[in-house]
């Protein structure tokens, strides 16, 4: 009797099946949120990873919306950017292909807020 090892089904597409953030943008966007909760400004946050976005949704209180979603889709990188921060309405605040250029818009808001 002979012991074969399952092998894992291939990704017939080719695609991830869900989108995250690796460690040196999870570095980026760690180092902007414990600024702010320093500040008092920020709470909590939340991360959700998709199919085709990955998201850090980060909240004033925790039982609240989210003020601030980071968005990364890859299905966007070749056109606008895969990086986007939106606001609380759904507004788009920045978009754009270098995380630390994007996030640039919510440390212009810490340091006004903390002034």
């Amino acid at each position: 009797m002979t012991v074969q090892t399952p092998s894992p089904h291939p990704n017939p597409s080719g695609v991830p099946e869900q989108i995250a953030f690796d460690r040196s943008e999870l570095g980026v966007i760690l180092s902007l949120y414990g600024r702010a909760v320093a500040a008092g400004e920020w709470r909590d946050y939340g991360m959700s990873f998709l199919r085709d976005v990955a998201v850090f949704s980060i909240f004033r209180r925790a039982a609240e919306v989210p003020i601030y979603r980071i968005e990364k889709r890859p299905a966007l990188r070749s056109k606008q950017g895969q990086y986007a921060v939106i606001g609380q309405q759904g507004q788009v605040l920045r978009r754009g292909h270098d995380l630390r250029q994007v996030l640039r818009v919510l440390e212009r808001k810490l340091i006004r807020a903390v002034e």
